[in-house]
């Protein structure tokens, strides 16, 4: 079920920062101004030109002057239309512009959240801030602000010449706009209701969609299917009547207004035959009466659109004014890392009162190797993250070569890390863009030199297009094995200062850990690695293996002294390699 939103009033403060964003733009903005301006006092003229026709030129049969204001009228009208589309093009084209400089400000914010926020938050939702509710920003400036101004300033132009020409048949022609401001009222505010059940809907959908798309062959594999399917119904429909609502208040409000301003025509009517007005007045006044209906019968729909612009420039601002992020305040860059890594009292946790790590304290030397074991949950993932600054610790300290990795220029600390995960991410895209990352810097020769060490090179060549080859999504069209062995060539392209092989081989074959064997020794020899364990051979080599249980190091050591203990590490080995070891002998 949709969140429900609570309903706020005007916001000037996110008004304000919506219009910092035009500030590039000024020069546009107030030639919008002008236009709104020069536009207000534009529309009581033809009303006038209609009066002076027929009262002061049919009714005295002046042939030439009815042809000279015929012709001026025309004039008139194209020089309006001309300003009213430029106005409309100046408008929307100051709102695109603030939609893509938010929208690139937006994902760059996103592009340097924490990971902690993407734990909490659904992609689709962060989807939607980027993408959709920015667009709603646009309507600020297309249909909202500016054309309010506008209609506000046309009305009060034309009932400023309608009290010009004749205070008492405007008063008269008025005396049913107060049944038009209540209805207004209530419209509004029935809208404004619907809008913010729409908005919440279609943000709860985006979530749904984009999660069970992204994990659909779990629902097809536990045949959930239906059951999900009956979900979406649910959420599609809490959508459906949200825009229902919206819909039924539009119903009742426009034939609102056309009965008061049938009313209003038929008081003029009888007011002017009574007082025996002329009937160039009452044909301008007539004219009027839709000149001031047409902008009531939309203002109070565009101010719930420059509302809802509003509401999702909010949202949009909470993603940027987000304080959970990875800070690139660091300056520190060096040419050369030689990679010592120090863990000094570090504590860590996902959820406030769950600690994942307690007091982790250890060091790794420039070029030798730290294995980390321990059960599922012990932490042993968590320390990789701090180590990249994927998220905040909460206590302690990490160093890399004495330094403070929030000293550290974030991308110069993460360009010297080169991970291999076990759960391997490719974008769609060809083999050789989710080698190389998209980098047009690295050539193709290099690439294809970091396969052949891996033994890759001869079974990318024998797919169709070869380094061409398109993976589609998520690397759909390649085994999880295969998938894992590029990430290989992906670390050894980028030839980093410390490498973190996070269970890196647990789902290669026995053949293809052959393979990689020998270039996982060239990769890590003369360069500081951490290994979280799964192959028994790899933790056997380690220089220092450190044991962790729920956060806590529980031993250190080499894997003869941890076998000589007889305690924790011994357990774990019994447990989970004793098979391994059999079956390699």
């Amino acid at each position: 079920m949709a969140k429900k939103e609570s309903k706020k009033s005007f916001d000037l403060k996110v008004l304000r920062r919506v219009l910092r964003f035009a500030a590039p733009y000024k020069k546009k903005f107030y030639l919008s101004i002008a236009f709104t301006i020069i536009l207000a006092l534009f529309t009581p003229v033809r009303p006038y030109l209609i009066q002076l026709t027929v009262d002061d030129y049919i009714t005295n049969q002046v042939v030439r002057l009815i042809i000279n204001v015929t012709i001026i009228q025309i004039l008139f009208l194209l020089l309006e239309t001309g300003l009213r589309f430029y106005f409309s093009y100046i408008t929307s084209w100051l709102g695109q512009a603030v939609v893509k400089d938010m929208r690139v400000a937006t994902y760059k914010k996103v592009l340097n959240l924490n990971l902690r926020q993407f734990d909490k938050t659904p992609i689709g939702t962060l989807t939607t801030r980027t993408v959709d509710d920015i667009e709603r920003v646009n309507d600020i400036f297309a249909d909202g602000l500016i054309p309010i101004i506008a209609d506000l300033l046309s009305i009060v132009c034309v009932l400023g010449y309608m009290f010009w020409a004749d205070w008492q048949l405007t008063l008269i022609c008025l005396i049913p706009f107060p049944i038009l401001i209540v209805a207004t009222y209530y419209f509004k505010e029935s809208v404004n209701r619907s809008f913010h059940r729409v908005r919440s809907a279609v943000s709860y959908l985006n979530a749904f969609v984009q999660e069970h798309i992204t994990g659909m062959y779990i629902v097809q594999a536990f045949a959930a299917e239906n059951r999900e399917f009956d979900k979406f119904k649910k959420i599609n429909g809490e959508h459906r009547d949200a825009n229902v609502k919206a819909i039924f208040a539009y119903s009742v409000f426009f034939p609102v207004v056309e009965i008061v301003l049938a009313t209003s025509i038929g008081l003029i009517v009888w007011f002017g035959s009574k007082q025996q007005v002329n009937a160039g007045l009452i044909m301008s006044f007539i004219l009027c009466l839709n000149l001031l209906f047409r902008p009531l019968r939309i203002i109070a729909d565009k101010f719930n659109v420059l509302q809802m612009g509003l509401i999702a420039g909010e949202r949009v601002f909470k993603v940027l004014d987000n304080p959970d992020f990875a800070a690139n305040d660091g300056a520190y860059a060096p040419e050369a890392v030689q990679g010592k890594i120090d863990f000094q009292g570090v504590s860590f946790e996902y959820i406030e009162g769950s600690p994942v790590l307690k007091d982790v304290s250890f060091k790794v030397s420039p070029g030798q190797t730290l294995a980390i074991v321990g059960h599922t949950g012990s932490g042993k993932s968590t320390i990789i993250s701090l180590l990249n600054r994927l998220y905040h610790i909460k206590e302690g300290e990490i160093r890399i070569d004495d330094v403070k990795i929030e000293e550290w220029e974030l991308g110069a600390l993460r360009s010297n890390i080169g991970v291999v995960l076990q759960d391997v991410f490719l974008f769609a895209g060809s083999v050789l863009d989710n080698i190389t990352l998209r980098n047009a810097a690295i050539p193709r020769e290099r690439v294809e030199e970091a396969a052949k060490l891996i033994g890759m090179h001869d079974f990318i060549l024998r797919l169709p297009g070869g380094y061409d080859y398109n993976v589609m999504e998520r690397g759909a069209t390649l085994s999880l094995g295969q998938r894992q062995l590029l990430s290989f060539i992906r670390a050894l392209l980028y030839d980093p200062a410390i490498l973190i092989l996070d269970e890196a081989t647990s789902s290669i074959d026995t053949e293809s850990e052959q393979l990689i064997e020998a270039a996982i020794q060239t990769l890590i020899a003369g360069r500081t690695s951490i290994i979280i364990a799964h192959r028994l051979s790899t933790i056997q080599r380690a220089d220092t293996i450190l044991v962790l249980d729920k956060g806590i190091v529980k031993e250190r050591g080499t894997h003869a002294e941890l076998l000589q203990k007889g305690g924790f590490y011994t357990k774990l080995y019994e447990m989970q390699f004793q098979k391994s070891a059999i079956s390699a002998r």
